[in-house]
C-alpha cells in the first residue's frame, strides 16, 4: 500500500486559521459509507441522522497548554519545549527547538525562574526527557507559561485558548485537541440526549505521534507513537448496551475510534482498562466496535485519511475530498467536519 495513494490536493487557503463563532454552525458533510453518496448540512443538523439507541462515543480528554518558550541558563538562548507525554511526576518527555544543543544535562528557565528543567536523556526520535523543578503546583504553573500546542498549519494567534478544548473536556493529558468533537456545544449535546441518543465518555490522550507524517513511501512500514487510553466500566456498559441491542456505536474522532478499536474483544465488547495503544488502521481492517464516525477533514497521506478510508473506502474518502475542494469546506482542527454512516439504514 503506497502512501501515495492517500494524496490529495488542498488549496492552501481552505486551511481554517481561526475557530467560528459558533461551534456548531460548521459544515458537515454525510458520506455514506457504503455508496459515496453525499450530503452537505451544517453541523447541528447531527441529530437528523441520529438515532434513539444510538451511542455516541467522546474523548473527555483535556489538552495542555503544552508549548513553552524559554531559556537556556548558561547561554541565555532561547528555547522551545512542546510536552509531550508524562513519564513520571515531574519528568516529561517533550519535543525541543532547537535540539542539538540541549545534551543530558543542559538547564532550562521559564517565566524567569518560575519554571526550570533539567535534560536527563535523549530518547527515541531525538525527543528529549526533561525533569522539571518549581514551587506550587505544576498544572498552575503551565497554565500561566504555556501556550495551546496548535499545529504548525495554523498561523493565527488563539485569542481564547478554551476554543482548542472540547466542551467535555475533563482530564489533562492531551498534546493535541480531538477536534472532532470541537463542533458540539452543551446545547446540542443536551439535544442528543433527549433523542435517547447514549452518551459514553472515553479517554485518549492525543500524541503528537497521530499527526507525523507518514515518512515511508509503504505505508505498513509506518511506526504509530504510542498514545494513554482509559475506558471506565460505566461507560463500556453503555457501549455494550448498544451493541447488543442492536444499535449504533457512534465514534466522535478518530481519537475515539482507536481506543475502542484497542480495547475491544474480538467480538467488539468492552470491560474497564487503561493502556497504551499503538494501533494503525489503514484500508482492510475489519472494525469491531463502530459503526459511524464523526470526523474533521484530514491531511494528505496522513494515518488519519486511512483510517476514514479503512471505513468508508478509499475512493468514496478520496471522493468526497475532492467535493469538499470543489464547495470550499474548511479543513483541518479548526475546519468543518464530516459524518461516515449508512444514510440508507433506519
Amino acid at each position: 500500500m503506497d502512501v501515495k495513494d492517500f494524496y490529495y490536493d488542498l488549496p492552501q487557503e481552505l486551511i481554517a486559521q481561526d475557530p467560528l463563532s459558533d461551534r456548531s454552525g460548521s459544515r458537515l458533510m454525510v458520506l455514506d459509507k457504503n455508496t459515496g453518496e453525499i450530503e452537505h448540512r451544517i453541523f447541528r443538523d447531527i441529530t437528523e441522522y441520529l438515532r434513539p439507541g444510538d451511542c455516541l462515543v467522546i474523548n473527555n480528554t483535556k489538552v495542555i497548554p503544552a508549548r513553552l518558550y524559554g531559556v537556556k541558563e548558561d547561554t541565555g538562548a532561547k528555547i522551545e519545549v512542546l510536552l509531550l507525554k508524562r513519564k513520571e511526576n515531574d519528568v516529561w518527555e517533550t519535543l525541543v527547538k532547537p535540539g542539538r544543543k540541549c545534551k543530558p544535562g543542559t538547564k532550562l528557565s521559564f517565566g524567569e525562574g518560575l519554571l526550570t528543567g533539567e535534560v536527563t536523556e535523549i530518547v527515541e526520535e531525538g525527543n528529549r526527557l526533561i525533569r522539571f523543578h518549581y514551587e506550587g503546583i505544576f498544572e498552575e504553573i503551565l497554565d500561566r507559561l504555556g501556550q495551546m500546542p496548535l499545529p504548525p498549519y495554523i498561523t493565527h494567534q488563539l485569542e481564547d485558548k478554551n476554543r482548542y478544548q472540547t466542551v467535555y473536556a475533563k482530564y489533562d493529558g492531551s498534546a493535541a485537541a480531538p477536534t472532532a468533537g470541537l463542533h458540539f456545544t452543551p446545547e446540542l449535546l443536551e439535544q442528543v440526549r433527549q433523542m435517547g441518543v447514549e452518551i459514553a465518555e472515553v479517554t485518549l490522550h492525543v500524541g503528537l505521534g497521530t499527526f507525523r507524517p507518514v515518512k515511508e513511501t509503504d505505508v505498513l512500514k509506518h511506526h504509530m507513537h504510542s498514545e494513554f487510553y482509559r475506558i471506565d466500566q460505566s461507560e463500556a456498559d453503555k457501549i455494550n448496551r448498544a451493541k447488543k441491542e442492536g444499535h449504533r456505536v457512534i465514534a466522535v474522532g478518530t481519537t475515539s475510534t482507536r481506543t475502542l478499536e484497542s480495547a475491544a474483544d474480538e467480538n467488539g465488547y468492552l470491560r474497564e482498562t487503561s493502556g497504551w495503544t499503538e494501533i494503525f488502521i489503514y484500508p482492510g481492517y475489519q472494525f469491531k466496535v463502530i459503526d459511524g464516525l464523526i470526523t474533521n477533514f484530514h491531511l494528505p497521506e496522513s494515518t488519519l485519511v486511512m483510517l476514514v478510508s479503512a471505513l468508508a473506502g478509499r475512493e468514496h474518502v478520496l471522493n468526497a475530498y475532492a467535493e469538499a475542494v470543489a464547495q470550499r469546506y474548511r479543513f483541518f482542527s479548526f475546519g468543518d467536519a464530516m459524518f461516515l454512516t449508512d444514510l440508507h439504514t433506519k
